[in-house]
């Protein structure tokens, strides 16, 4: 009776230790998910070194877009610093890379009264349904796309949602601009989820946004860490 008792405190004893290890390893491998998930949310490498290498256009095109632009841009280097910095901000609070303050550049010039022919307004551009989507109040008396600050956290949350979805931050920036279904399908066509093999089935409009977005951070700061390979020169092709 004594040694059945004991054997018995035993076999409990070991499933006590051994759930306890299992809840462990599981807590340490939601946590190990956990950093990596905000390691590269924060993480703006759009490019990689083994398709990099094969658009040697790319700086061709930045060079020209730059020129193009740089008298928008200097203007906006001047009188836009504080809504930048506003910008930059509030995309750290929501851990995202500060780089893509620079899509407001992209999307609107920095123009809260900026307007699109299918109804898209404000810095960030954002279309009623998915502004409202994310929170901000669009009615006959209040539209928040207006409001800086608010559209600028609606636009993180967009951001932030758009990257869990694709896990990559060209075709998440690639998404903002044309929504998640043409990039969905794009990817379907392509088969497969890099940008560059993709890119000729989107949009016309969209196939140039990261290059955009790309081109406008180099001209800001001199560099890009969308592209870590980009060295500023002309590509001689």
């Amino acid at each position: 009776m004594l040694r059945s008792q004991s054997l018995k405190l035993i076999l409990v004893l070991f499933l006590f230790v051994f759930i306890s290890a299992s809840a462990r390893n599981s807590m340490r491998s939601r946590n190990v998910q956990a950093e990596a998930a905000t390691r590269s949310l924060s993480a703006f490498n759009v490019f990689v070194p083994e398709t990099y290498s094969y658009h040697y256009g790319l700086q061709l095109y930045i060079s020209k877009y730059n020129k193009m632009q740089s008298e928008l841009f200097t203007k906006i280097q001047k009188t836009e610093k504080a809504k930048l910095k506003l910008i930059d901000k509030i995309f750290t609070s929501y851990k995202l890379p500060g780089e893509l303050k620079y899509l407001a550049i992209v999307e609107s010039e920095m123009k809260s009264s900026a307007t699109s022919r299918v109804g898209a307004l404000g810095v960030w551009q954002l279309m009623p349904s998915t502004a409202m989507d994310l929170g901000l109040r669009v009615d006959s008396i209040v539209d928040e796309r207006l409001h800086l600050q608010k559209s600028t956290k609606a636009a993180a949350l967009y951001l932030r949602d758009l990257y869990r979805t694709f896990n990559d931050w060209s075709l998440a920036i690639a998404a903002y601009n044309c929504g998640p279904g043409p990039v969905f399908k794009a990817i379907k066509k392509a088969g497969s989820n890099n940008y560059w093999d993709l890119q000729q089935y989107l949009p016309k409009e969209t196939r140039h946004h990261v290059k955009k977005l790309m081109a406008t951070q180099v001209f800001f700061e001199g560099k890009s860490t969308l592209a870590d390979y980009y060295d500023g020169t002309l590509a001689s092709k």
